[in-house]
């Protein structure tokens, strides 16, 4: 039973993202980029910040000091600025599919730069998904966007951020960990602010898209946070792939996208191999092999 809520949060969550998403690619439309990640982040600082109450905010304050938390920080704010850039400049689904691969950019991180033993199986596994990432971008191409590229170095970004993240001491709240996700926003949007286009007036048309992704992101921010804590991992992670399936979903109907078939192959691909990868790590951890 706790697993099926685990489950059904995961699916929440996955669909806020979604959905969150679709705004702030609608949103690009009418405000600058800076503006738009300068503030998403306000918003989810005022969330968090009200959800932790002023015990929280020493810890939160002195959160960043931590070199773990800063270098977390800051592939946040690099991975905001290159993701959001996409969004306005390439399709959803595009988008959704690409940044599947950040699993396998996990496990290839893991074994180069941090000393993991990673067996013939995953890396067969890592390159199988980057193949299909290959066959989303089609570099060479007719049907290659150079701005696409921009969702790969969103992946390398976040699996940076996530490795760090293992490393942050456990003395550390994870609500301060989330909140400097947060203030990333905050930073990079103030940046490119600084460096380009000024600040728009929104319409309230713009307000409510504004809301409604601050909404979902903190919804889905929340949601996540209490599935990992209902049920196992395990159980868990096949379903995160539904924001895969929502992405294709929102992209067609409401930005009239239609991903032709080496996408959607691509993106089975991407998925595949991530999953696999899953699968050969939780066997290794379970059985205590250190090669496999």
């Amino acid at each position: 039973m706790h697993n099926l809520r685990g489950i059904l949060l995961v699916l929440f969550s996955m669909a806020a993202f979604s959905i969150e998403d679709a705004f702030i690619k609608m949103l690009t439309g009418a405000l600058p980029i800076g503006q738009v990640l300068l503030s998403v982040g306000i918003g989810g600082i005022i969330v968090f910040g009200a959800l932790s109450g002023p015990s929280a905010w020493r810890g939160i304050a002195t959160a960043l000091a931590v070199p773990q938390v800063a270098l977390r920080t800051a592939a946040e704010a690099f991975a905001a600025i290159t993701f959001v850039t996409a969004l306005s400049l390439v399709p959803l689904s595009t988008v959704a599919a690409v940044f599947q691969a950040t699993p396998l950019a996990v496990t290839a991180g893991a074994a180069l730069f941090f000393s993991e033993t990673v067996g013939w199986r995953r890396w067969s596994a890592v390159c199988a998904g980057f193949l299909g990432v290959l066959m989303i971008l089609r570099p060479g191409t007719d049907g290659f966007q150079a701005e696409a590229a921009l969702v790969l170095v969103t992946v390398v970004a976040i699996a940076l951020r996530d490795l760090v993240t293992r490393r942050i001491p456990a003395g550390v709240p994870s609500l301060a960990v989330a909140f400097h996700g947060f203030l990333a926003l905050v930073v990079s949007g103030a940046v490119l602010l600084a460096l380009g286009a000024p600040l728009v007036r929104p319409e309230p048309t713009a307000w409510a898209w504004l809301g409604a992704a601050i909404v979902c992101g903190t919804a889905g921010y929340y949601a996540i946070v209490a599935a990992m804590r209902a049920a196992d991992a395990s159980a868990l992670m096949p379903f995160r792939y539904a924001r895969l399936v929502f992405s294709l979903a929102i992209g067609v109907a409401v930005f009239g996208e239609h991903p032709d078939a080496m996408t959607l192959s691509g993106a089975a691909l991407i998925v595949a191999a991530a999953f696999y990868t899953y699968l050969r790590e939780r066997k290794v951890a379970l059985t205590a092999v250190p090669a496999e």
